[in-house]
């Protein structure tokens, strides 16, 4: 059982809250609702934050999502569940939160550019490096899901 670490809300508050700030941006920033914890959740899968995993999909069966397409997220290429855009958006997920073993591939980033605007194109690039923030803050310090307990 993992214990947290340490409540990085306490221990550094200021800069916290300039995280929160961005963060409500981003929710608002007009991407769908659905594609943005699809993404936060594919994310959190790569990189192993449970915290995070529970959390966005928490929110996304609140919002509506299927529980099957929850479900087949970690193998959502071969699985018909997804439309052009929302696999645009996982692959530059993946693209972006691998990093330096497969990088932003000239491929991804086409598939990104036939679904979404320049404009969406930073949206989305931010969207997937606040969750990867996230999932590090979570990591790092142990945040523990509430589940179960």
């Amino acid at each position: 059982m993992m214990t947290p670490r340490l409540n990085p809300f306490a221990a550094a508050p200021q800069l916290m809250q300039a995280v929160l700030d961005l963060e409500a941006q981003v929710k608002q920033c007009g991407l769908e609702h659905s594609l943005i914890e699809l993404v936060k959740v594919r994310a959190s899968q790569l990189n192993g934050c449970a915290y995070c995993i529970h959390m966005h999909t928490t929110d996304a069966r609140a919002a509506g999502e299927r529980e099957e397409r929850l479900y087949l997220l970690d193998a959502w290429r071969e699985a018909p569940l997804y439309t052009g855009r929302e696999r645009a958006a996982l692959g530059w997920t993946e693209a972006l939160t691998r990093g330096a073993p497969i990088h932003a591939r000239d491929a991804d980033y086409a598939a990104l550019q036939a679904e979404f605007s320049a404009e969406e194109q930073v949206k989305l690039t931010v969207l997937i490096g606040m969750i990867n923030l996230w999932n590090r803050i979570a990591i790092g310090f142990a945040s523990v899901p509430d589940v179960g307990r």
